[in-house]
């Protein structure tokens, strides 16, 4: 999948560079034009010449090409030549500067004109990868749709011990191979995704919500745009960034406006999957005006809201799938079942609140995957971001074998 691919790579002052020679050269025997851009600080760990001769290309370090002519390095052509950037080594410093949006040289200009996926590889000490404000900045990276490939343990040039080594270049290289595979599973299809919480109103200054943060639905969204899926994103109130520059978020407050949102996208849509956490009752009469404290108890009727999955499920056409979620404490599997079968759903994905490090507000999950055939999938605590992934791959063999 790297046969002719345009790969940007960026190498940063780390000792780590050295490695860049051997990544360069596993790129080009895959099939991929490199282009190696340096950093200042680069040129005291490798030579440029030795980069060239296994790229084939000259190596770009400054804006200006050929003095004597006049030419320079137009970082926006470079930005939209390349079908991925790659920075490898990633020092703290080159981490920070692109985080923030510093553009003091080439590499930092070409990354902040970048159309392409960019891939971050960090590399430094012990101590400076765990330091909150690497791990700020690694986290600020990834939050603008960026991929992280994470440092390895070993023992690093101190001497020490621990998390901060440079991935080895295999592992880079399988990282790019995997991405293109994934991203190009899902073109032209339409998927339909509902995120976060809802919120419903008692008066303009209190609602009804629920604990749920939006993170897996974000990844969702993130692995099947990544995939080349046409993404539309429903998502209730959430303090997360667009999770992926190709998705459309469409925002919303309430089930009500969940529901009308999810409804007019439907029919369009080849794949819809439910992970919105949506209020089953909304209060019946949402007074217009603050309500103030008086008396020592207080009533709030409540009304059933639109069950989205059921009233779309029973809409759906053939060759339409659909995948719902499941948050339950008890009689998991059965209740899961239950809803698959009345909802019309593909997919059931359960989640257990008994599950440490499940569920609302943590970064990982643990899911079992129930299907129409009976099937029942058991997958362990994961990130995510791996938890998306896998689901990912679940749509794709459905497809694959209708």
């Amino acid at each position: 999948m790297l046969h002719a691919k345009r790969i940007l790579l960026g190498i940063t002052g780390s000792i780590a560079a050295y490695k860049a020679a051997l990544l360069v050269r596993l790129l080009v025997k895959a099939g991929a034009e490199v282009q190696v851009i340096m950093t200042e600080a680069a040129g005291e760990f490798i030579t440029p010449l030795t980069l060239s001769t296994l790229s084939k290309r000259p190596v770009l370090s400054s804006f200006v090409g050929n003095p004597a002519e006049g030419t320079w390095n137009n970082h926006v052509e470079l930005g939209l030549w390349a079908d991925a950037l790659v920075i490898a080594p990633a020092s703290a410093h080159t981490l920070a500067r692109c985080a923030f949006g510093l553009c003091n040289d080439l590499l930092s200009a070409v990354y902040l004109s970048a159309k392409c996926p960019v891939f971050f590889a960090p590399a430094m000490d012990l101590d400076m990868y765990r330091h909150p404000s690497t791990l700020h900045n690694i986290d600020r990276l990834a939050s603008y749709g960026n991929h992280i490939i994470r440092a390895e343990h070993g023992e690093l040039a101190s001497g020490l011990v621990g998390e901060g080594r440079l991935a080895e270049p295999e592992t880079i290289v399988e990282q790019l191979t995997h991405f293109f595979n994934q991203r190009g599973a899902l073109v032209g299809r339409r998927v339909l995704i509902t995120a976060g919480p809802t919120q419903e109103p008692i008066d303009p200054v209190r609602y009804i919500s629920n604990h749920s943060t939006g993170k897996m639905g974000y990844a969702i969204a993130r692995a099947f745009a990544m995939a080349g899926a046409d993404v539309t994103l429903v998502s209730g109130p959430t303090a997360l960034p667009l999770p992926h520059p190709a998705v459309r978020r469409v925002p919303v407050r309430s089930a009500a406006e969940m529901f009308r949102a999810t409804e007019a996208e439907f029919e369009q849509a080849d794949l819809l999957i439910l992970n919105a956490a949506v209020a089953d009752y909304t209060p019946a009469h949402p007074a217009h005006q603050k309500i103030k404290k008086k008396e020592a108890e207080f009533s709030l009727e409540l009304t059933k809201t639109v069950d989205i999955a059921a009233t779309l499920g029973a809409r759906k056409r053939p060759g339409q799938l659909m995948m719902g979620f499941a948050l339950e404490t008890e009689n998991e599997q059965e209740n899961a079942l239950g809803k698959l079968q009345r909802k019309n759903l593909d997919w059931i994905v359960l989640n257990s609140l008994r599950d440490a490090g499940a569920g609302f507000g943590h970064d990982t999950n643990k899911i079992t995957v129930m299907d129409r055939g009976g099937n029942v999938r058991v997958f362990d605590l994961k990130t995510k971001e791996e938890v998306a992934e896998d689901l990912l791959t679940l749509v794709k063999e459905k497809l694959a074998n209708p």
